[in-house]
C-alpha cells in the first residue's frame, strides 16, 4: 500500500500569536500552528501539513491546487 502526505490549500482568517484559524472552503475551519512561516496574515493562502502551515501561496496557486484536488476526489470517487 502507498501511503502520501498531503498538504492542503488553504486561505487564512485570523491570526492570534502562533495560531491561525484557516478556511478549507466549504466552511471548514481549523485552528492550525504557523510558527514555522512568520509574519502569516489574515487573507493569505498557505499550505498546510500536519496541523501547521509550512508555505506562503499566492491565490493563483490556491485556486490551480483546490482543481486539481477536486478532479483526483472525482476521479478516485468513480
Amino acid at each position: 500500500m502507498i501511503y502520501l502526505c498531503l498538504g492542503i490549500p488553504a486561505k487564512v482568517i485570523d491570526v492570534n500569536n502562533n495560531i491561525a484559524i484557516v478556511d478549507y472552503g466549504g466552511g471548514v475551519k481549523k485552528q492550525v500552528d504557523c510558527s514555522l512561516v512568520p509574519d502569516i496574515k489574515p487573507g493569505e493562502y498557505v499550505i498546510v501539513h500536519a496541523g501547521a502551515i509550512i508555505e506562503r501561496i499566492s491565490e493563483k496557486e490556491y485556486r490551480e491546487t483546490i482543481e486539481i484536488l477536486q478532479e483526483l476526489m472525482r476521479i478516485t470517487d468513480s
